[in-house]
């Protein structure tokens, strides 16, 4: 089984550098790569990854991609004086060359492609390429951009070529649109592309009509280009998530990509003076984790922008440290999409509607009059939009005072989140104790706890239970790995119960009494709990298959009815267009899944939903099993542990009935939990 994260660099590919002044490429400097390198080494990040030697791409390999008249231009960069290197330069947008372009450029596609041999031969399970120069502006006949091969195109078309991959998925979060690679594979269904990207309605670089959000792919490629264009500067944390659950990931899990390429682009990150956004560096963790979730984990990220040094070193950490499955931080902000944010989500799943069926029941349509619209126009009559990428001057928001308050702000910030990943990822306490050896080997199997201090903690609780032998024992379970939990000696656990609704209400209590919060419970089957929902501590969702009888949903309690669909899964928009919104709009402290009687919902959904959830609370998250089931027990604590992803069974849309069922909870709900927003009129109806 794959193991490892791969981590790729070499710092030849700093030798290139911009040898005369040019406002439009001053930014692009070897310090990005450097201040990467060596932030990975301050959080003793380098010594955890597995060195993959960096090689040169072949000619053939660049001309996977690139034409061969296209190349030799490149190529005869080398030996040209510097007068020659600004001609050439001077032929494309936003480029320049240097006698080591080349050579620099070469190791960025061939450090790709080592990523991409080490994770699907299984030497690792995912990893990360330090490159420059960048490539996904960079098209078959032209640099661009900075760009100079398309390392990620490459990359995909070599995956294709060697190894017969069929689905490969693209996630371009730089804040530039990647309209090389758009260009390569707009006709092309086996690989799926999404960006997002800075457009302010076509005002922004690269200035491309086809950067809009109907842009959705020519031929029988329609469908497999999703543009998210942001029309304002200003996008967070929540906007970014937004994107990601109710665009990409519904689409991306019914596509089932084989391999996900990331073109890891950080300069829409906060401070950064290209993007102008705000999302803080742990947002690229949570995205991280989601996608980690795809593709049985085979995550290769390569980097493109980013250009504010700290902002760019500090989210390149975050991404590895998530790669390496460590526990993540809990993301900052207030979580609510902005208008802006939601209308441009709204157009996309309206775009893509007919291509896919998680979005076939879509009922917004495209919106024309946006809110940032008449702004724009407004703006555009007192400054000139400048025609590079470099529209930083314009806006005048980039000069050292900001760059400098950007840096303090990312010392302090990250000082707040950052903790200590405890010891052991993954404890369990099981009734059969012969069924240990059936576990991941790296889950931690719990011992009994002292007898009089059990006691002791029980009777404080309910005094007659302490009499109860049955009883006792499952709350000796699930106390022995919630305690490990609340004390960060493990990450998360599992424990069996045959009484959950007694041993669910005592560990809440107990997660109070050490001092938490906000707790959220998930309860999967029929239990009664008697539980105070009053005072937002406790967030209670149930899920179950039939309809109660008192349905009343609150905000601190919802039941979600769900019909499972034989055979496949189609708990995926549960989870991604409700279950998740809510949970990051609530921001847990803790989460709880119980798993009860006559359950709704079969194993690949209980381990979709443990997958996903651990990006929360710092993936601290306590399963209580009240039915022993060894296949489900050992499907827990594999995504739990995270040793592999496991199975999540075959894709299942959800029928008329379920999207009806999960669109009833967010009108009633998407006021309190802002999340759910995914179309303007949620967003004006929840204001």
């Amino acid at each position: 089984m794959a193991s490892g994260t791969a981590l790729i660099y070499d710092d030849e590919m700093t030798s290139c550098k911009l040898l005369w002044d040019d406002p439009e490429c001053d930014i692009e400097v070897p310090e990005r790569l450097l201040s990467s390198y060596e932030q990975l080494k301050h959080y003793h990040l380098v010594e955890r990854c597995i060195h993959v030697p960096v090689r040169e791409g072949t000619e053939e390999e660049i001309m996977l991609v690139h034409s061969s008249e296209y190349l030799e231009v490149v190529k005869s960069t080398q030996t040209m004086n510097e007068e020659e290197l600004r001609r050439v330069s001077e032929n494309y947008d936003a480029v320049y060359f240097h006698p080591n372009t080349y050579r620099c450029a070469k190791l960025a596609v061939g450090a790709t492609l080592q990523l991409v041999d080490s994770v699907i031969s299984g030497k690792v399970h995912n990893g990360m390429a330090l490159v420059r120069p960048p490539g996904h502006h960079s098209q078959r006949n032209a640099a661009n951009g900075f760009c100079v091969f398309n390392n990620v195109a490459i990359a995909a078309q070599y995956a294709k070529r060697r190894y017969g991959l069929q689905r490969i998925l693209i996630v371009d979060w730089d804040v530039h649109h990647g309209q090389g690679i758009q260009y390569v594979f707009e006709e092309d269904p086996s690989v799926l592309y999404y960006s997002w990207h800075r457009y302010e309605h076509q005002q922004f670089w690269p200035l491309l009509r086809e950067s809009d959000y109907d842009a959705v792919g020519q031929g029988k490629g329609k469908g497999f280009n999703l543009n998210v264009p942001w029309n304002k500067v200003g996008m967070g944390n929540s906007d970014y998530l937004a994107a990601f659950f109710h665009v990409l990931l519904p689409v991306a899990f019914e596509f089932v990509p084989e391999l996900i390429l990331v073109s890891s682009g950080y300069d829409s990150g906060i401070g950064d003076p290209e993007g102008q956004m705000n999302a803080t560096p742990e947002c690229f963790a949570h995205l991280t984790h989601f996608l980690m979730q795809l593709a049985n984990g085979r995550v290769c990220a390569v980097l493109e922008g980013g250009y504010h040094l700290k902002s760019l070193s500090e989210s390149v950490c975050m991404t590895v440290k998530t790669l390496l499955r460590d526990p993540l931080p809990q993301i900052s902000g207030e979580m609510a999409p902005c208008l802006s944010a939601v209308e441009s989500i709204q157009n996309v799943r309206a775009a893509h509607k007919p291509y896919w069926k998680c979005l076939m029941y879509e009922e917004a349509t495209p919106l024309h009059n946006l809110s940032t619209k008449s702004q724009q126009m407004m703006e555009a009559e007192l400054i000139q939009t400048s025609t590079h990428p470099t529209a930083k001057q314009a806006v005048g928001t980039t000069n050292s005072d900001e760059a400098i308050k950007t840096d303090r702000f990312l010392e302090s910030h990250m000082k707040k989140i950052l903790f200590p990943v405890p010891p052991v990822k993954t404890a369990a306490a099981i009734v059969s104790k012969a069924d240990a050896h059936l576990l991941p080997i790296s889950v931690q199997v719990e011992m009994e706890m002292n007898a009089q201090e059990l006691k002791t903690l029980v009777s404080a609780f309910d005094a007659e239970l302490v009499k109860e032998e049955k009883a006792l024992l499952s709350l000796q379970n699930v106390l022995a790995v919630l305690d490990k939990i609340l004390k960060k000696k493990v990450c998360n656990g599992i424990a069996e119960s045959s009484v959950a609704s007694v041993s669910t209400t005592f560990a809440l209590k107990h997660c109070f009494d050490f001092g938490l919060q906000r707790v959220l419970c998930i309860v999967v089957g029929d239990m009664d709990l008697e539980l105070d929902l009053d005072d937002g501590k406790i967030l209670l969702m149930n899920i179950c298959q039939k309809q109660q009888t008192e349905k009343t949903n609150s905000k601190y309690h919802i039941s979600l009815n769900w019909k499972e669909d034989a055979g496949r899964n189609n708990f995926f928009c549960a989870v991604l267009g409700f279950i998740l919104p809510v949970a990051y709009s609530y921001q847990p402290d803790l989460m709880i899944i119980v798993i009860g009687p006559n359950r709704s919902l079969g194993v690949n959904a209980i381990s979709l939903l443990t997958c996903l959830l651990q990006g929360l609370a710092e993936s601290r998250i306590l399963v209580v099993i009240q039915d022993t089931e060894i296949k489900l027990v050992q499907s827990v604590a594999k995504a739990l542990s995270g040793v592999s992803t496991p199975d999540f069974g075959a894709y299942a849309p959800a029928s008329q009935e379920n999207v009806f069922e999960i669109k009833q909870l967010k009108d009633q709900l998407q006021q309190e939990w802002k999340m759910l927003r995914c179309s303007v009129k949620d967003w004006i109806s929840g204001s």
